[in-house]
């Protein structure tokens, strides 16, 4: 018997495109962000294709992508929505999630958003 109650939250984060050259920054404290294209992550594309994958075999209802961080990471989710993603949450912060935002408070907040949609 297939359980098709569950669904799968997938993270997904705009990061500098793969085929870009990085370029460290004028000060050297990091990268140089400014006129350079981003998309989601590569692995998290992976992710959302097999959470689709798992939805076409009848193992989940619902597959929704998740992106915390700022006006801009709508363009992940709007690639995740294309991608085939049911639905999408963006949880807005001005905390660049490479940086400020650690991954236990990550974890929180997809634990919350998750408590809060059952």
């Amino acid at each position: 018997k297939r359980n098709l109650e569950m669904r799968a939250l997938v993270g997904v984060k705009r990061c500098l495109d793969y085929a870009i050259k990085v370029r460290v920054n004028a000060n050297k404290t990091g990268v140089e962000l400014k006129g350079l294209k981003q998309s989601m992550n590569p692995f998290d594309e992976i992710a959302v294709e097999e959470a689709i994958r798992m939805k076409e075999a009848g193992k989940v209802k619902e597959v929704v992508a998740m992106s915390i961080g700022g006006k801009q990471n709508v363009d992940a989710l709007r690639s995740a929505l294309a991608m085939g993603a049911d639905s999408a949450i963006h949880v807005v912060t001005d905390m660049s999630t490479d940086q400020n935002l650690q991954p236990l408070a990550v974890a929180k907040i997809f634990k919350h958003v998750i408590q809060e949609n059952d």
